[in-house]
């Protein structure tokens, strides 16, 4: 045997040795004491080493961050559980609506009874309809229940003069089931009511008036709205506005502001902020934000964006910006609202308005991480990644080199995985540009993969 291997082999049983009398200290060791870093503080006060102290106070952080992360993390759970509830709801609504529009009238009853159990804002429309519903299929006593019901729990509700007009209709009925196929009548009438309109514009709105006062199909109203608003006449355009402003049932109003935002032009620009301004209701706030982006009035939607205090109107207001090109109005609100909510919100709308050197310039300068990455992951969708190469090789932050990674991999850019794979020194960060570049259906990435299996 060699000197030299002799002296290895000693070695080696040293280092052994010394590893068994380590662990065999650790095991004598209390588990709650495991760390070294407590060991040495409980056991030698006075003797814990700077590096050790520094460990402690990077774990103490540590955990609070992950306490302040759990807290966030929560508290998204709960805005998302109740964001899945009025998702439920409105699905709900549209889908009862839809079944009155195909005259399914069972099935309208059941989607608005559903509805109705959830207790949310829209229950005395539930209410309402589930009542028309039960009258269509010519449950008259069961219909009547319905509204008393309506009327009892909302005695202030705006469907309650809807609910009287359609008490008025169950109790002068004859008692025999209504026959879907009339609609076809009303539709006729609807046709007549247009040709009157453009002959004699003063006596159509007598008449659209008049029907809308009854307890007429959803359809039927909305389509003599429709005949309103697109007749421009000074008359219609009154009675629009004064169903804007909320003269009948809600779902009427909200039809009514849209209708100005498509016909009504600048013109209804005075209107649609009065009705923004006197309406407490989120749905018709959010069909004037709706109407202003229509209609290209990007100072109404830029004022509500600066004054509103409800988040999430808020957040529509900016979005809406976006799709009306408003890029200065998002640049001026990115200045004033320091909120990285808003911002990352403000982000969105210039990555709806395609503004990506907005979006260079965040990922660049923001000094918001959060802001950052967000900005980087528009850019990959918006595929203007091959901009973030210096961003990646100047960046010290793990988490937004990943997010550069994945960037480059959203917008299918090989090249940018292909150099960091050659040139990062961090190996999990290597692995994962390969990773991506495995998933990518790409001739330049296939080409280097096959070099790291020549290699």
């Amino acid at each position: 045997m060699s000197r030299g291997t002799s002296s290895m082999r000693m070695a080696e049983g040293l280092r052994r040795a010394i590893v068994a009398g380590l662990m065999t200290g650790l095991l004598a060791t209390p588990v709650w004491a495991h760390s070294v870093t407590q060991v040495r503080a409980e056991q030698e006060p006075g003797q814990v080493t700077a590096a050790e102290r520094d460990e402690a106070r990077r774990e103490a952080e540590q955990d609070a961050r992950d306490r302040e992360q759990e807290k966030r993390d929560r508290e998204e759970e709960r805005k998302d559980r109740e964001q899945e509830r009025i998702d439920r709801m409105q699905e709900l609504y549209d889908d009862g609506r839809e079944a009155l529009d195909d005259g399914k009238f069972q099935q309208a009853e059941n989607k608005f009874n559903e509805l109705a159990q959830l207790n949310g804002p829209q229950t005395d429309a539930a209410l309402y309809w589930k009542a028309y519903a039960q009258n269509q299929e010519g449950k008259r006593d069961t219909a009547l229940g319905t509204i008393a019901n309506l009327k009892a729990k909302f005695p202030l509700s705006r469907w309650k003069k809807d609910a009287e007009a359609l008490e008025i209709e169950v109790r002068q009925s004859t008692g025999h089931p209504v026959n879907p196929e009339s609609q076809s009548d009303d539709e006729l009438k609807t046709l007549a009511l247009q040709g009157v309109m453009n002959s004699d514009p003063q006596r159509g709105i007598q008449l659209i008036e008049k029907r809308l006062a009854t307890a007429g199909s959803p359809k039927d109203k909305s389509k003599m709205l429709f005949v309103v608003a697109q007749n421009g006449s000074p008359e219609a355009q009154e009675l629009l506005g004064r169903i804007a402003q909320g003269q009948s049932n809600p779902e009427l109003q909200r039809k009514a502001v849209e209708y100005l935002g498509i016909f009504g032009g600048h013109r209804a620009a005075s209107t649609l902020a009065t009705i923004y301004a006197n309406t407490s209701d989120p749905a018709v706030k959010r069909a004037v934000i709706q109407s202003y982006m229509i209609s290209g009035n990007r100072d109404g939607l830029f004022k509500i964006a600066k004054t509103e205090k409800d988040e999430s109107l808020k957040r529509d207001a900016i979005r809406n910006i976006g799709l009306a090109g408003g890029l200065t109005e998002l640049q001026q609100l990115y200045q004033a609202d320091s909120s990285t909510e808003t911002r990352r919100e403000i982000l969105q709308a210039f990555f709806l308005g395609g503004d990506s050197a907005r979006m260079v310039q965040a990922a660049e300068s923001e000094k918001d991480p959060e802001l950052r990455r967000a900005a980087i992951r528009n850019l990959g969708l918006m595929g203007k990644s091959d901009v973030l190469q210096p961003i990646y090789a100047k960046e010290t932050d793990r988490g937004l080199k990943e997010e550069v990674l994945n960037a480059y991999f959203i917008s299918g850019n090989a090249k940018g995985l292909i150099a960091v794979a050659k040139s990062e020194k961090d190996p999990e960060l290597k692995k994962r540009a390969v990773e991506k570049l495995a998933l990518m259906n790409s001739k330049e990435g296939s080409d280097y993969l096959m070099e790291i299996l020549n290699k």
